[in-house]
């Protein structure tokens, strides 16, 4: 039912005229059972189209509250629709708890059970909870998208609460089916449950902790993968490989930290320069604990910083200002792009930012290195002459300066108004 609402509606009454479901919309889907929930609710005002347009009965009618109220019809009981699933999204609660009574031989109408589970009539809602609850568990887990969906209401846990136990407690390869779902809530349980079970090698973990996009994912599995006593001693180099060789930041700095559990506390040296802040700042944190000082070293590295252009920055995080400052200062004239990067961020993490030499770097060739500069100026913003900056914003410049130009126009702009209350 993508088209939207009139294509809700045109399902809702083939439905009614005695299609399936599966026949009018995709069944497989969450959010088209609730679009077709929500389809029949609309209809609540006109009760005659909740009938089969052959048994279509006379229109009462209307009562002088009706007139007021805009409506052509009395609030007398509606007809009970022929349909099941009809039934069961009616706008009458007494119509819905009986409708109940059919799920049991219709295992089709299970999505709408669960929808029921979260009724705001308390009848109906106790009546679909007792039926629900008498499903066996593998008959929950196809419908755990829509039962994810609907904990988010305010009466959905019960169901959210039955689907868990059943994952806990049921076949392993139902549970590892569920990672494999596309729906973002489905997965993560599935996963955590996983997780909580053991049902993954550490080798899985840190392989899907490597490859997976979703950083709730990345952080229960790179975890779970390098939690003590979770690798056999001859797997454990090969998983926090695994881990020390992924692309997010976060997946690596699990595994870094992990060294110094493993008592390999020298392989973190690499680390020290590597792109991410994170990474870097656990690096010497795992050489800390293995009495190696990281300061000598990335000063060493500064000497030459084509090499390990990040040795910039891990400088600032971690030097002296009196000692390292003019240091990184220097490094602002260095031919590397990345270098020069790096310099802004060390000088950031150092705290001796100074407009006046910083300034010039928003007119460098490199855009990144106009961002960076942007970032680091942005405190200071107000200070910046404003003739420098609207000769910037010109067309003819580059785009990333007339970028940098206009967010620091903003970010001066906004400095300079007074504060609240202020006269």
């Amino acid at each position: 039912m993508d088209g939207g609402y009139g294509e809700t509606l045109r399902a809702v009454m083939r439905v009614r005229d005695g299609a399936a479901p599966a026949e009018t919309f995709d069944v497989a889907s969450a959010g088209e059972w609730l679009a077709f929930d929500a389809g029949v609710r609309d209809l609540g005002d006109r009760p005659w189209l909740l009938s089969r347009a052959s048994e279509e009965p006379e229109r009462p009618a209307p009562t002088l509250l009706d007139r007021l109220r805009g409506r052509t019809g009395s609030r007398a009981a509606p007809p009970v629709p022929d349909a099941p699933a009809i039934a069961l999204c009616h706008p009458d609660g007494r119509l819905r708890e009986t409708a109940l009574d059919a799920v049991r031989t219709a295992p089709g109408l299970r999505p709408l059970l669960v929808v029921r589970c979260a009724d705001w009539v308390a009848p109906v809602r106790a009546k679909a909870r007792a039926a629900l609850a008498e499903l066996p568990g593998d008959a929950l887990v196809p419908l755990a998208e829509l039962i994810l969906r609907l904990s988010r209401r305010e009466r959905g846990v019960f169901a959210r609460t039955l689907l868990e136990d059943a994952l806990r407690e049921g076949p392993a390869a139902e549970v590892l089916a569920l990672t494999a779902r596309p729906d973002r809530a489905t997965y993560r349980l599935a996963y955590r449950i996983a997780v909580e079970r053991g049902l993954l090698t550490p080798m899985e973990l840190a392989t899907t902790a490597a490859t997976c996009g979703d950083v709730t994912i990345q952080d229960l599995c790179a975890e779970a993968a390098v939690r003590p006593g979770a690798t056999p001693d001859p797997d454990a180099a090969a998983v926090l490989d695994r881990l020390l060789a992924a692309r997010a930041p976060r997946v690596r700095a699990a595994g870094v930290t992990a060294l110094r559990r493993a008592g390999r506390h020298g392989d973190a040296e690499p680390f020290l320069v590597d792109r991410s802040g994170v990474v870097r700042a656990c690096a010497r944190y795992v050489l800390r604990q293995g009495g190696v000082d990281p300061l000598p070293v990335y000063r060493g590295l500064c000497a030459g910083p084509a090499a390990y252009p990040a040795a910039a920055a891990g400088l600032g995080e971690c030097g002296d200002r009196a000692t390292d400052a003019e240091t990184l200062w220097a490094l602002l004239g260095h031919p590397l792009p990345s270098v020069r990067v790096h310099t802004i961020s060390g000088l950031r993490a150092l705290d001796v930012v100074e407009r006046e030499r910083l300034t010039p770097l928003l007119d460098d060739p490199a855009p990144a290195v106009v961002r960076a500069a942007t970032r680091a100026l942005l405190p200071d913003a107000a200070g910046i002459p404003e003739h420098l900056l609207r000769e910037r914003s010109a067309p003819e410049r580059p785009r990333a300066v007339r970028v940098a130009a206009d967010r620091l126009l903003r970010a001066a702009a906004r400095q300079s108004r007074p504060a609240p209350g202020y006269r």
